[in-house]
């Protein structure tokens, strides 16, 4: 049986190169993941222990000051870390976030990429609390938002 990770990979090593490739990943991934899906960001790059995502701003992800929702930069945050955990993770491993939390020092507008970058740590025979940083920048390369993501590891069980 496949895993999750390996159903993903594939995925993303089938579309990826195709024109369009991305945008189908993406929109397929969204509809596996709904609630992240309903942001519309595009993956770009993927591979075990980092991702990257673009999302383009649109009036749906706004707010009343006319900038991107501080939960869409969460969603953003949080499905960017949970790729690059997924790929990252072997198969005898799994993950879920456990903690949640964000950053903003800057309105975030335009075209905005986000960053996750994971090492696996060692998983014994107990459950391991791993922090990973997503982070946000708009077009000129300025912080908008850090997301941090807690993932508890232990291994599977049979």
């Amino acid at each position: 049986m496949a895993s999750q990770r390996d159903d993903l990979d594939r995925l993303w090593r089938r579309l990826s190169p195709l024109p369009g490739g991305r945008w189908l990943f993406s929109r397929t991934f969204g509809l596996l993941v709904p609630y992240s899906g309903s942001i519309g960001a595009t993956v770009e790059t993927l591979e075990p222990g980092y991702c990257r995502v673009g999302l383009v701003d649109r009036r749906a992800l706004r707010n009343h000051l006319h900038s991107i929702h501080a939960v869409a930069l969460v969603n953003l945050g949080e499905m960017t870390s949970g790729l690059a955990m997924t790929l990252a993770l072997p198969a005898s491993i799994r993950g879920i976030v456990t903690d949640i939390g964000a950053h903003y020092p800057k309105k975030a507008r335009g075209h905005l990429i986000a960053e996750a970058r994971v090492t696996v740590p060692v998983v014994g025979t107990g459950p391991v609390d791993h922090r990973v940083e997503t982070v946000i920048t708009d077009a000129q390369g300025d912080q908008v938002g850090l997301v941090h993501t807690i993932w508890r590891l232990a291994p599977r069980t049979p």
